[in-house]
């Protein structure tokens, strides 16, 4: 029996405004897709902690059995500076300021997406599909939508027809607005403009000539509009109609209802049955973004090189502050906050240490059941990580009351303690032990500097046959030797 079978799951949905019982389209399996970075510059830790929400319900899914399809997006074929659909290509304007190839852009600071949220300790998506990897897939829902009459081509330009969308439809009903408030708020564009109306959305934008990133379609030489590479992606991978999408809670107007109404436009139905959006980080009282300059990098959090920290923190720190806060919830980022958790997660680990000290008893006199009960019943309540916590710092108090000879455990409670423990601090929450990290570090390069030494060994007695084969072994393990002038060094890849 799968642990899901057992457990009332309650997700909260933006689209209903309700927690509703979690019940998945097909049975023991889960779709989801979140909106992944727009890859023109280093993700911040505003960025990473929406992508870390949802990692913590990725782990959380996989730790009730469900099998899970976890797709989360690479946009990398660029979208305009604003949502009025004007400006310059976020990519191509990186690309030209910094003299590189758009895809020069994207390589690299793909890579320093990977990067951070692989020290993060994140688990990867099942699939990572990209923009320009589904060009055809947008043309050919563009096709629909204009089949269906929800679209119309203007000037070799594509654009949803919103109001038109909305005599059969309801377009706002996710973010609550209502298209008569937008008309009347909207300034006349005194006919610049190639919509129809000043709500229209672009599917497709004709490409001027600086335009750098452009693909062929049938309306004209250009590149797709921001919203439509989720509504490909999404649908391609998970089908037609799946369990969750997430994102940020910026993203639920006007990019996630604009995928609302491509998706009714083309297949005539909801695509989703749980929209999920976690809320922002603030530093200073102030969102963190880009834009303003306004933001932390995690790689300065880690090496203390910066002008808001008193110290370095490590990344477990850092995830472990950044969940005790629930998804939903605004997360104030502070020099005090952080030492807070550090001095928790702290706590945390000397307690899981002392665990493996106990001594066990013919009688337990505390509830391990009823501890792991609540546990349960945090994330069950739309992923309630501060709570779920507060009942592991329960646990911990267990632990303590255990070894000063206030309470007992039988060996059986013990164990389902100290499993139950790992299973919410290291499987959900995705937070490790830095200490044994560092004591296994410690070992992998006692045992490579003994294979470089009989490395050498076999080059002294001129065995190059075993000198080659100790290279390329360690080599298929993901360890290469360098050598130098000094000696034989490794790194690990």
């Amino acid at each position: 029996m799968k642990l899901y079978e057992n457990q009332s799951l309650k997700i909260y949905n933006s689209l209903s405004g309700e927690k509703e019982v979690f019940s998945p389209i097909h049975d023991g399996n889960v779709g989801m897709y979140v909106c992944g970075p727009t890859v023109y510059s280093n993700v911040h830790l505003g960025n990473v902690r929406t992508f870390m929400s949802f990692d913590v319900i990725f782990r959380y899914f996989l730790h009730l059995g469900y099998k899970v399809r976890y797709v989360r997006n690479i946009t990398d074929a660029g979208h305009l500076e604003n949502d009025a659909e004007v400006g310059e290509d976020r990519i191509a304007k990186k690309a030209r300021l910094e003299q590189l190839e758009p895809m020069e852009i994207v390589q690299r600071y793909t890579v320093d997406f990977h990067t951070i949220l692989h020290k993060l300790n994140f688990l990867p998506p099942s699939i990572e599909p990209t923009a320009t990897g589904h060009i055809i897939e947008q043309q050919e829902i563009i096709q629909k939508i204009i089949d269906n009459g929800f679209a119309y081509e203007s000037n070799g330009s594509v654009y949803f027809d919103v109001v038109k969308f909305n005599e059969t439809n309801h377009y706002g009903k996710l973010s609550g607005r209502n298209i008569e408030d937008m008309i009347a708020n909207t300034r006349d564009l005194d006919g610049v403009s190639d919509k129809k109306n000043p709500q229209d959305f672009a599917l497709w934008k004709k490409a001027e000539p600086q335009h750098i990133m452009r693909w062929p379609s049938p309306w004209g030489v250009g590149f797709p509009g921001w919203h439509l590479e989720c509504t490909a992606m999404s649908t391609k991978y998970l089908g037609e109609t799946f369990d969750i999408h997430g994102g940020g809670m910026d993203l639920k107007f006007p990019h996630h209802e604009c995928e609302i109404a491509q998706n009714e436009a083309c297949t005539g139905h909801s695509p989703v049955k749980f929209w999920m959006h976690a809320n922002m980080l603030i530093l200073n009282g102030k969102k963190m973004a880009k834009s303003t300059g306004n933001y932390i990098l995690p790689n300065e959090i880690f090496t203390g090189e910066n002008t808001i920290l008193s110290k370095a923190f490590s990344p477990n720190v850092t995830r472990f502050f950044m969940l005790q806060a629930h998804y939903r919830s605004v997360l104030d980022f502070s020099n005090d906050a952080i030492l807070a958790s550090e001095k928790g997660f702290n706590r945390l680990m000397e307690g899981m240490e002392l665990l493996d000290k106990l001594i066990p008893s013919s009688v337990s006199t505390l509830s391990i059941a009823e501890w792991k009960k609540s546990c349960y019943e945090a994330m069950n309540d739309d992923f309630n990580t501060p709570i779920l916590i507060a009942q592991l710092f329960e646990g911990i108090r267990y632990i303590n009351l255990v070894n000063d000879g206030k309470e007992t455990l039988t060996a059986n409670d013990l164990s389902e303690l100290k499993t139950s423990l790992k299973n919410f601090i290291h499987d959900v929450l995705g937070i490790s032990n830095e200490q044994e990290e560092s004591q296994h570090a410690d070992k992998l390069e006692g045992v490579v500097n003994l294979m470089i030494q009989m490395r050498n060994e076999a080059r002294a007695n001129k065995n190059f046959a075993l000198s080659d084969q100790i290279r390329d072994q360690l080599l298929a393990l993901g360890i290469q030797l360098k050598d130098g002038k000094e000696g034989t060094t490794f790194s690990v890849n």
